[in-house]
């Protein structure tokens, strides 16, 4: 905006007065983007689909205020936690708080909104599907729904309480991860799809967020799904398709390991720390959690490996000594010389040491705890030059790491400390 332009609108700002620029400001018909509002037609579920800042938690938020105004309710907010639900869905720069005037604005009361009116609105959490059992709504607002854990079964649950009223609605807003649910929404008859670029809502972003964030990622596929909203699929020459992921359905850990691919600066422009926990189970494992740290400063990867070899009741530590070994083992001392250690050292690239590990997967003997979303966008993302969207793969060089020692190295001791 020129300096004139800015110049005549504070003069029309300061003409009116504080009710009315109140009411301008809170009249979402003036500012909202075309695809923030309702799509027409019979729909079911109203899917937005949007990269990071694309003003999609301001659409939700701006749909559940209509809703309550009109007297439509009871509703369901749902969040991938209960924590995020209250944080990001309701207390938000763009919740539902904020983008009510004082007099409309709801009392939030445990977990649930009441609306001046009567309306209400129950606040759930998608981890736990089973609280969705009893309650009945006339609409719902899911947030984020491409990272849901137990997104299916919290979906599926939500559905047998939307019967109230005369023409049930839901709004599932969320950056796109081709999920089994998002899938299933995409090919449904009765859900409407809405993409919004994050550079459409460029009015409402911080100047250095575009130049900075969009500008790095535009046009990798990193940045179509977090920028652009598209649902990337798997690439066609990386070692790990999708398909190929299945979650851990129980069973006796007999062997658990802490791997760690540890950068060689530390500094906060290093790479960061891949931190990986597999545990063998059968012939087979399981990767349980991924840690992975930056930036990654030497002590601060070191706690957080030991306190990973705690938690999980580790065997050991398996570290890279390639870049540094004498300085990797002195780091995990200082933090606790009795945690055993067994060091690996790379002499082949990372695509031929990661060649046999994606072999494993293929034969069904790998299995992935919830909440490994990140790893598995590095997994599916990295190429045959040894990069994960042009960086280092710092959770798969881990991951590799701890596989390998579980399931392809024989049996003879190599481990400090043991």
């Amino acid at each position: 905006m020129s300096n004139s332009a800015s110049a005549d609108w504070q003069a029309v700002v300061a003409a009116k007065s504080n009710d009315e620029v109140e009411a301008q400001y809170y009249d979402w018909n003036k500012w909202a983007l075309d695809k923030q509002r309702p799509p027409a037609g019979d729909w079911t579920t109203w899917l937005l689909l949007g990269g990071r800042g694309s003003g999609k938690t301001r659409a939700g938020a701006e749909w559940v205020r209509t809703l309550a105004a009109r007297g439509i309710g009871p509703i369901a907010l749902v969040g991938e936690t209960m924590t995020e639900a209250i944080a990001i869905m309701v207390r938000g720069e763009s919740g539902i708080l904020n983008v009510h005037p004082e007099l409309e604005r709801p009392a939030l009361k445990g977990q649930r909104l009441i609306w001046p009116n009567g309306v209400e609105a129950t606040i759930l959490s998608a981890s736990d599907p089973e609280r969705f059992r009893g309650p009945q709504f006339a609409a719902a607002w899911c947030d984020e729904v491409g990272k849901w854990h137990r997104a299916e079964d919290a979906w599926d649950m939500l559905q047998f309480g939307l019967r109230l009223g005369d023409h049930p609605r839901q709004l599932a807003t969320t950056t796109p991860r081709p999920t089994r649910l998002l899938k299933r929404l995409l090919i449904d008859p009765h859900t409407a799809v809405t993409t919004i670029r994050t550079a459409e809502n460029r009015a409402q972003l911080a100047p250095n967020f575009l130049e900075a964030v969009v500008a790095r990622y535009r046009g990798s596929v990193l940045g179509r799904q977090e920028l652009d909203g598209e649902m990337i699929e798997d690439l066609p020459d990386a070692l790990w398709q999708r398909s190929a992921f299945r979650r851990f359905a129980g069973g006796a850990v007999e062997r658990i390991l802490v791997a760690v691919d540890p950068p060689v600066t530390g500094t906060a422009k290093s790479d960061a720390c891949g931190i990986v926990v597999a545990g063998r189970v059968g012939e087979g494992a399981v990767v349980l959690e991924d840690r992975t740290l930056k930036p990654a400063q030497p002590l601060a990867w070191a706690r957080r490996a030991v306190a990973a070899f705690y938690a999980h009741g580790a065997d050991a530590i398996v570290v890279e000594v390639n870049q540094g070994g004498d300085l990797v083992r002195s780091v995990i001392a200082q933090v606790d010389a009795s945690v055993p250690v067994r060091e690996v050292r790379a002499n082949r690239g990372k695509w031929l040491r990661a060649e046999p590990v994606a072999a494993l997967y293929g034969r069904g003997l790998v299995a992935h705890a919830a909440g490994l979303e990140a790893l598995e966008d590095e997994m599916c993302a990295f190429g045959a030059d040894g990069k994960s969207e042009g960086h280092s793969p710092d959770r798969v060089d881990a991951l590799v790491w701890a596989l390998t020692e579980l399931l392809l190295n024989d049996s003879r001791p190599r481990v400090r400390g043991l």
